[in-house]
């Protein structure tokens, strides 16, 4: 009998002695990894920001690869979220955003410990580069069972969300650099261009620098029209002159509504392209798969014999890449003129 007490005392001291210990032990964590993306910040921030990207990238799938998503009819901003039923039931909901810069997020855990509310939080920082640093983070506090969960099954539980978030940062990577590549060139037609007047000015330049030249002749194309309060009226273009592997000579050009008069020493000067007909092209995508849509065009030139006018051939930046963060959805159309 005494001994039976004996060891009922020792196990009374041994769980006063756990509950002590693990009710002291500090249970708060907050747990974040970085990563820098070579993609601009709008991006990144839009593929994080936008639930349906989650299960492309989200690194828990590979945990649980029969897991299966659920969406409400809001799957972006404030308010939007998206649960998932597995090995582990859960749900995320957005609360808070400041666009391109930060993201915060309430995450549900339905464990057999009783539900978990961790806080998520995402910042996202533009590099001079174009490149994104994004971190990802969570904080939270154990439970005591919690505690004493990890510790009886020897779990590292920083560890294993540092791994996840490194792995999803790794995803989300391969994932945005998978869209960005993304591009589609149209089949060549034959249609008509309207023609009409427009500014420009003309410069050589290579395949290094070709963009940084365009560029900086936009710029001062609109610097040009607002000093003399001309309105502009139409998307900016660029006409080739000489095209050769060693590079390009090019007139920037972007359309007005009428014939400029330009005096004085400028390098802006005043044309106009005629109604005529031509072969066009559509690219769909970053501006480097340009050079494989000039080919399409070409290609579709010569397989119907064609005559070339002594029109130049042009393209037509039809939208503004500021408004469209992914290089998939740039559109150019690419004109050769016709006899």
């Amino acid at each position: 009998m005494k001994v039976l007490k004996f060891l009922v005392f020792l196990i009374l001291i041994v769980i006063i002695g756990g509950a002590i210990y693990f009710g002291a032990k500090d249970g708060s964590y907050d747990i974040n990894e970085s990563k820098t993306i070579k993609a601009p910040v709008a991006l990144v921030f839009n593929t994080v920001n936008e639930y349906n990207t989650w299960q492309e990238w989200g690194p828990w799938k590979e945990q649980d690869p029969n897991m299966t998503f659920s969406y409400p009819e809001q799957t972006s901003g404030i308010g939007s979220g998206y649960s998932w039923n597995g090995q582990l039931n859960g749900k995320l909901e957005t609360t808070h955003l400041v666009a391109n810069k930060s993201l915060e997020q309430d995450l549900t855990l339905e464990t057999s410990r009783g539900d978990r509310y961790p806080k998520m939080y995402w910042s996202f920082e533009s590099q001079e580069n174009g490149s994104t640093t994004v971190q990802w983070g969570m904080r939270g506090e154990h439970t005591f069972m919690d505690k004493v969960f990890y510790a009886l099954k020897g779990i590292e539980y920083n560890e294993g969300i540092k791994e996840m978030h490194h792995n999803g940062l790794e995803a989300i990577e391969t994932y945005v650099l998978k869209e960005m590549s993304s591009f589609n060139i149209s089949e060549s037609t034959l249609t008509e261009y309207g023609g009409g007047f427009y500014l420009y000015k003309t410069s050589s330049a290579s395949s290094n620098n070709i963009s940084a030249i365009m560029g900086q002749n936009y710029g001062e194309i609109m610097s040009f029209a607002a000093q003399n309060n001309i309105a502009l009226a139409g998307m900016p273009f660029t006409i080739y002159l000489e095209m050769s592997s060693g590079g390009v000579v090019m007139s920037n050009a972007i359309p007005v509504r009428e014939k400029i008069a330009v005096a004085g020493n400028t390098n802006i000067l005043s044309g106009y392209l005629p109604t005529t007909k031509v072969v066009k092209t559509t690219l769909k995508g970053d501006y480097t798969y340009l050079s494989q849509a000039w080919d399409k065009a070409n290609q579709y030139v010569a397989q119907y014999d064609l005559e070339t006018s002594n029109l130049k051939p042009f393209e037509i930046y039809t939208n503004d890449p500021g408004n469209f963060p992914n290089p998939a959805d740039w559109t150019t159309d690419l004109y050769i003129p016709i006899n």
